[in-house]
């Protein structure tokens, strides 16, 4: 946070940052420890065990990585903001192979196993969550990171980016909750409804996500939050609010308008 800033919301937001990152990560634990002491661990072979990485690797990448690239933009408010751009492109990098690595194990285990793909809700909208998830990647890359859009494309485009980015973790989220569903119904149907230690855990695991969901979007809709404004960023808010509003002035040079 700034140091101009009020010692009771940086501490505010300190805690808020640090329960966020223990949602995430007992998040992530549960889902091995669900997969690996309930269902039999993990392998590369075909096996139901192979399956039991697409999970883990979903609620890693999609979930609690793109939530932290997300998150960059608060916690390191002051560094400059090229750097924090890179970061946040490459955690949402990583996220994307992870997915992957999901997705492939998946898709093997319904291979070997002569299951049908893609025929259920939670699949999907899992993979309109992912396809969606790349594209707007790649459109970060073009707008925000090289040099090629112009000052008023990239502040018109910017509102749309955050939105998505948002948007996109609630519907991880909520591909995450529909498959911890179905899972459950296809694995522990007849005791699901007693109780049993492995449905009260899988709940669990859903509830923290939702949690993480809600405490992520707190943190960046939260005014007092956001990245200060620094002069690139104020410059493209100048010129978004020049072309919106009309007021086109023949005297600014083109070169200035256009230049990043």
């Amino acid at each position: 946070m700034d140091d101009s800033a009020p010692r009771s919301v940086r501490s505010t937001f300190s805690w808020l940052v640090g329960a966020s990152q223990v949602l995430g990560l007992v998040s992530v634990v549960l889902t091995g420890v669900w997969m690996g002491h309930y269902r039999g661990g993990f392998a590369w072979n075909g096996s139901v065990q192979e399956f039991n990485l697409h999970p883990l690797c979903m609620v890693l990448g999609l979930v609690f990585l793109h939530g932290d690239a997300i998150l960059v933009y608060r916690v390191f408010r002051n560094e400059k903001k090229r750097n924090v751009k890179v970061l946040h492109g490459v955690i949402h990098l990583l996220a994307i192979i992870i997915s992957i690595v999901g997705f492939a194990a998946v898709f093997d285990f319904h291979r070997a196993a002569k299951i049908p793909d893609m025929y259920s809700l939670h699949s999907w909208c899992g993979m309109a969550t992912f396809i969606l998830f790349c594209l707007q990647w790649g459109m970060g890359l073009l707008f925000f990171l090289f040099p090629g859009a112009s000052p008023w494309l990239r502040a018109s485009y910017l509102p749309i980016h955050v939105f998505c980015g948002l948007l996109l973790l609630v519907m991880a989220i909520g591909s995450c909750l529909l498959g911890i569903t179905e899972k459950l119904l296809f694995s522990i149907m007849p005791a699901y409804s007693q109780f049993v230690p492995e449905g009260v855990l899988a709940n669990t695991l859903g509830i923290l996500l939702v949690c993480f969901g809600v405490l992520l979007g707190y943190l960046i809709t939260r005014e007092e939050y956001r990245r200060p404004p620094n002069p690139e960023e104020e410059s493209l808010s100048v010129h978004f609010n020049t072309f919106t509003e009309g007021s086109w002035r023949d005297d600014i040079p083109f070169t200035r308008l256009t230049s990043s």
